[in-house]
């Protein structure tokens, strides 16, 4: 299984961007997908959620500027909105797959993200 994240780039604040987390080699439909983000020196935190039952959730501090979805057919990709962009925003940016099947997770290697 392999996740590759796309999407990051540098933006001024109040920009958008849309992060893409592509999912290979993965076998069944059912997982959880979970946005992260890590500054240096940092924790890695906790951003997004996404569950086999497309029930989502966010941190308290993207609620209301970023959206999680999924492609709804093959589910092979997992989005994650993002809008009205703050410096705070700015890190590098990873998703997890998680399996209920299986039991056991896989990372991607991560796209950054500057505000400015």
């Amino acid at each position: 299984v392999q996740l590759v994240e796309s999407g990051g780039d540098s933006v001024q604040a109040g920009g958008s961007l849309r992060l893409t987390c592509s999912v290979f080699g993965y076998r069944y439909r059912r997982y959880n997908m979970t946005w992260y983000r890590q500054v240096p020196g940092e924790e890695r935190e906790f951003v997004s959620a996404i569950d086999a039952n497309g029930r989502t959730d966010y941190a308290e501090s993207v609620k209301g500027r970023f959206a999680i979805s999924q492609d709804s057919s093959k589910k092979t990709v997992v989005w994650l909105q993002m809008n009205s962009l703050k410096p705070e925003d700015t890190a590098r940016y990873f998703c997890k797959l998680y399996s209920p099947l299986v039991g056991r997770d896989w990372w991607g290697q991560g796209t950054q993200v500057t505000v400015s």
